[in-house]
């Protein structure tokens, strides 16, 4: 035993002389050896203070991917150093990630520390991480930060009160994402559900509808309070319409998406679905046609400059001869705007000159995005 263990030492001294980042590899992974097969006598203050050195400086000097499998050697363990998983849970997402999602060093007040001080991979981490208690989930809450709140529900060990749920339920009304998860969350109540069930497509209605036995007479009634509450707030109209056209909304995405990707989305499209007044299936497929965003199309058809509407329809290939019965059409449907009269016909005309299509969609990106 004697010589073993003298074996060992001597090994761990030529390792800790030895600066290659392999031999600093190897010398990380033997301390660690070491205190998992002694980490009942090693949870002492000044054990833990030595330790916390030691590593600190092999950490320091090791390069990201030895940090990276360090702490994964050491996200398990719960003789660790406070100080040290401190430092790599604030670390590059992927030397922080198995630290943050595991190490049971890591206390509240040093999750709630990640959630403010680092980047939002890692906010997201600890909204995944299981367990996390009440005071976490409330600081989780209180950030409002969308795409956290969205692995916070689909986190079903986290310890949301009912009133954390209200709120998450709440804030699926602005944010898609967070309603399918929450649609199967299991702390999700009847009440709740019915909310939610106000503001998400047909498919998660009919899951809500058949985990909760939404009654017909019940929804109904749902759906007329909402109503008669929205038109008591602030913004009635925008919320009714978010309401009403929601599905049809979501329909029209998928209907252009298809198109799309089968390769039947064309410029005579457009047209066609404006004679079916559809406009707004006319500004996605032309934002989808030309890669631009469909708040930007519409941005351009409620201005008093046509000649934006003109470029983006150079950018897709449309025909200057049709332009200008796409523009009466635009104008016919959309309360007269694009505004500018003769004269901005005249300049969106004008804009069909001799352009590229690349060099007409970035004129376009250019001049859309500062009205």
């Amino acid at each position: 035993m004697t010589l073993a263990l003298a074996a060992q030492t001597a090994e761990l001294l030529d390792l800790a002389r030895n600066r290659a980042p392999d031999a600093r590899e190897r010398l990380l992974e033997s301390i660690i050896g070491l205190c998992n097969a002694a980490s009942e006598v090693i949870d002492t203050d000044s054990v833990q203070g030595l330790l916390g050195s030691i590593f600190m400086q092999l950490v320091a000097e090791a390069e990201s991917d030895i940090r990276a499998r360090l702490s994964e050697k050491l996200s398990g363990a719960t003789w660790a150093p406070p100080a040290l998983i401190n430092v790599l849970a604030l670390d590059d997402i992927a030397v922080a990630a198995p630290i943050i999602a595991n190490s049971p060093v890591l206390q509240d007040h040093d999750l709630i520390k990640v959630l403010v001080e680092a980047t939002l991979d890692h906010q997201i981490a600890v909204a995944r991480r299981g367990q996390i208690t009440s005071t976490v989930v409330e600081a989780i809450l209180a950030r409002d930060e969308p795409a956290v709140l969205t692995a916070l529900a689909a986190n079903d060990s986290a310890a949301v009160s009912d009133e954390g749920m209200a709120r998450l339920v709440e804030s699926s009304r602005r944010h898609a994402a967070l309603r399918s998860p929450l649609a199967r969350h299991p702390r999700l109540s009847s009440d709740l559900a019915l909310r939610l069930y106000l503001w998400v497509g047909q498919s998660l209605r009919t899951s809500l509808s058949e985990r909760f036995r939404l009654e017909p007479g019940v929804i109904d009634a749902a759906l007329a309070e909402a109503v008669r509450e929205a038109h008591a707030q602030p913004g009635a109209g925008q919320m009714l319409t978010s309401m009403a056209w929601q599905d049809q909304i979501e329909n029209e995405r998928r209907l252009v998406g298809k198109l799309h990707d089968a390769g039947q989305l064309r410029p005579g499209f457009l047209l066609r679905m404006l004679r079916e007044r559809k406009l707004n299936i006319f500004v996605l497929s032309l934002a989808t046609l030309g890669g631009f965003q469909p708040d930007h199309i519409r941005r351009a058809i409620d201005s008093d400059r046509p000649e934006l509407l003109a470029l983006a329809c150079v950018a897709v290939g449309i025909d200057k001869g049709a332009f200008p019965d796409i523009l009466e059409q635009v104008r016919g449907l959309n309360g007269g705007r694009p505004a500018g009269g003769l004269d901005g016909t005249r300049r969106a005309v004008g804009a069909f000159g001799p352009f590229d299509k690349d060099i007409a969609g970035m004129a376009f990106r250019q001049a859309v995005a500062i009205v």
